[in-house]
């Protein structure tokens, strides 16, 4: 059967499928490109509570999911993942659970450790107290709380603490 012949909610539940099996969305990312490819807001209800309904669809799998990926793969801090989370349509108290789940699995400061030495290593034709300082920035920019940074920074290089001494550790934002 052709998709033109498919009835409309049928045609919104196998497109949302179909993006499903490319790679995992949050109900409101889902929600959003439906209606947004012209189904009508029933249609896409529909759909979406017969993916709930089969488990293919779940907010909470899928904090946990892409916090522990963002974590892990790509080295980003809590800050970060939260906001990425809040990007997709998750509900704040689904990402803050998810994100809590992910950071038992994947602890943030070994994240940092080794994007940290990376880093130092890649870098070394700046003078270490500047590259020492361009180090900060770049793991706060990844979405790391500052107050984690400088403990991170003072642990794995302490006799660059003089270094560190001017920056002070930025509240951290609810980001």
């Amino acid at each position: 059967m052709s998709r033109k012949g498919l009835a409309e909610p049928m045609a919104a539940y196998v497109r949302a499928l179909r993006r499903l099996g490319r790679r995992d969305h949050s109900e409101s990312e889902l929600r959003r490109a439906l209606l947004e490819r012209g189904h009508s807001r029933e249609e896409v209800e529909a759909a979406l509570t017969r993916l709930r309904g089969e488990r293919y669809l779940d907010d909470s799998g899928f904090a946990e999911r892409f916090a522990r990926s963002r974590l892990a793969r790509h080295g980003l801090g809590r800050l970060r993942v939260r906001q990425g989370l809040r990007e997709r349509g998750v509900d704040r108290g689904v990402a803050e659970a998810g994100l809590r789940a992910a950071l038992r699995e994947v602890p943030e400061a070994e994240v940092l450790d080794a994007l940290a030495r990376r880093y130092w290593r890649q870098r070394t034709r700046d003078e270490p107290t500047h590259r020492l300082r361009k180090l900060w920035t770049f793991l706060l920019r990844r979405g790391f709380p500052a107050p984690l940074v400088s403990a991170r920074l003072r642990a794995l290089w302490p006799r660059w603490r003089d270094a560190l001494e001017g920056l002070e550790p930025v509240e951290e934002s609810e980001a």
